[in-house]
């Protein structure tokens, strides 16, 4: 049996003595401590250790968000910017549902309700994947009694509706022609401060990504052997330290090395980040310049599936390209690269010579 004694303070100690098992939590309010000892005695039973004060207190979704985000920052490992904007949805839409009420139909009527919103396919299979995540983590972390079960199956039900699955793989890729209309648009626009051509032909002849232009620094760069480093570069199974060294050259029709030069007479020093502007500001000028010259349904994105497809198209070999793009295998680069038919005329005609050459040597 439980014995909850009132504290000189006003405050309520319990402590359960069970099977061998001694326990004890303070609480503010009676019915606190009543109900951690229940549940104290019930886990007891199960073969289980009681829960912390701190844990019993856990009534809502929400609660299990902050549980999360409060462990993950004390190893050192705090959400990072995709993963905390998905945290905050989920507090906003389901923050207040209590965790037992969390069940399969309100986890369908969300992905239902997120679909209405427009969130996409891959949208919302994140958004149910952490949340299980969250669950999996309160019951194995904190030994809280509650499944994922019924996480799994919303999931089925909103991939057999429809909601969940595999995005659309864009192939879209800017014409000669579009990108002479953005460099003519943005070199005519005496109101725009940032060099978005410049900014732009960099993106392509790096395949780099629109946040690493804008966070690489001048003490990034090797000048001697005209290399570039990358710090921290996105990688879904190592994201902290995940460094990269890629060269600066013209394999792709605009020359790298030329253009960071361009931007240290531009800026007339070489201190800070080479590029030093705000990615989303980057971003909004090359949306509104596409708009204005009627380039449809291109993002700043696809100037890296742009960049990775003419590297292919110089001739360079899977391994070598992923050395300037960071992919790891080449099912993940596959995904970049769009080679253009026509340009398989241009490798054919630069190797026939050596191939003859061979045959006659023979």
């Amino acid at each position: 049996m439980a014995s909850i004694t009132k504290l000189p303070s006003g405050a309520y100690r319990v402590q359960i003595r069970r099977k061998g098992r001694y326990a004890s939590e303070t609480f503010l309010r009676r019915d606190d401590a009543h109900r951690w000892a229940r549940q104290a005695e019930t886990r007891v039973d199960q073969g289980l250790a009681p829960n912390k004060s701190s844990v019993s207190r856990l009534t809502t979704f929400g609660d299990l968000i902050d549980l999360h985000i409060i462990d993950m920052c004390e190893v050192g490992k705090p959400p990072r910017r995709s993963k905390a904007a998905t945290l905050k949805t989920l507090k906003r839409d389901l923050g207040k549902e209590k965790i037992g009420h969390l069940d399969r139909q309100k986890l369908i009527d969300y992905g239902k309700m997120r679909a209405e919103q427009g969130a996409g396919p891959v949208t919302l299979s994140i958004d149910i994947g952490v949340i299980k995540m969250i669950i999996t983590h309160a019951a194995a972390v904190h030994g809280l009694d509650i499944s994922p079960e019924p996480v799994d199956l919303a999931r089925v039900a909103l991939k057999r509706l429809g909601l969940i699955g595999k995005g659309t793989e864009r192939d879209r890729r800017p014409t000669t022609d579009e990108l002479n209309r953005l460099f003519r648009c943005f070199d005519d626009n005496e109101r725009l401060t940032l060099p978005m051509t410049r900014i732009v032909k960099f993106a392509v002849a790096t395949a780099m990504r629109l946040d690493e232009i804008c966070r690489v620094a001048w003490t990034d760069l090797d000048v001697d052997r005209r290399m570039l480093m990358i710090r921290d570069r996105k990688d879904p199974r190592n994201k902290t330290g995940n460094d990269q060294r890629i060269p600066l050259f013209a394999a792709t029709g605009f020359d790298a090395w030329a253009l960071v030069t361009e931007q240290a007479k531009e800026l007339g020093h070489a201190r800070g980040r080479i590029f030093p502007y705000n990615s989303k500001s980057v971003g909004t000028a090359f949306r509104r310049a596409c708009v204005e010259v009627s380039v449809k349904d291109l993002h700043f994105h696809d100037l890296r599936h742009e960049g990775t497809s003419r590297l292919f198209e110089a001739g360079f070999a899977i391994e070598q390209v992923s050395l300037v793009t960071g992919h790891k295998d080449w099912k993940m680069l596959r995904r970049y690269t769009h080679i253009r038919p026509e340009t398989l005329h241009r490798l054919a005609a630069s190797r026939a010579p050596s191939t003859l050459e061979t045959r006659a040597a023979e």
